[in-house]
């Protein structure tokens, strides 16, 4: 085979490999560091976004209020939580709903972790006991990146487009990878404006925006 052959021989099997090694890791759960896509932590109270902001239809903003003013959206206190799980400690499963005249009210142990996080009992009396529920946070962003969810939110991003669709997700996962190129393929488009504003949103593109 001569030189010709051979490095054009050398240069398709090099091709090959680079193929194989992109097809492999594509179809394997190989991230680049810091990618935590998929990322799907257990939380300290089984919170299901499915019944919530699922079945119930309970507005993001209501819990995670921080988000139109500010950089954080914020884990909702648990005093949020009590303005409704104050009158409602019971948990059914599909089959009791159903039998509505039959069922008995069961006192749920994730909702009694939002009762001992404020030190109160199930009854609604003072414990000696006060724990503080830990949040585990599934989004995260480097250090050397601000992102800030008010003008996002001001811009009328849904929610999903970050997060995904949340509203049918029993525990909460990252379901994008979060990097700087999926962020810029959004903000290289042109973006539907709210109701009271005319102009098309053209969303910065400048480094100094996420990186300063």
């Amino acid at each position: 085979m001569d030189k010709g052959l051979n490095k054009q021989f050398t240069y398709m099997v090099a091709m090959l490999v680079v193929i194989g090694l992109v097809m492999s890791f594509k179809n394997s759960t190989f991230h680049i560091p810091g990618n935590q896509e998929d990322y799907e932590p257990e939380q300290p109270i089984a919170f299901s976004h499915q019944l919530h902001a699922g079945e119930m239809e309970i507005n993001c903003q209501y819990c995670h209020f921080g988000a139109e003013d500010s950089k954080h959206a914020g884990i909702p206190p648990a005093n949020v939580c009590m303005n409704c799980h104050e009158f409602v400690n019971n948990t059914f499963n599909e089959s009791r709903l159903a039998d509505k005249e039959n069922r008995k009210p069961l006192a749920s142990s994730e909702i009694a972790k939002i009762y001992a996080s404020m030190g109160l009992t199930m009854n609604g009396e003072k414990s000696n006991i006060k724990k503080p529920t830990e949040w585990v946070k599934v989004h995260n962003v480097p250090d050397f990146v601000f992102f800030s969810h008010k003008p996002h939110i001001t811009a009328g991003v849904d929610c999903a487009k970050c997060h995904g669709d949340v509203a049918a997700m029993t525990r909460v996962k990252q379901v994008k990878d979060l990097s700087m190129g999926w962020c810029l393929d959004c903000h290289r488009q042109d973006h539907e404006p709210l109701q009271q504003s005319t102009e098309t949103i053209k969303p910065s593109q400048d480094c100094s925006s996420c990186h300063y």
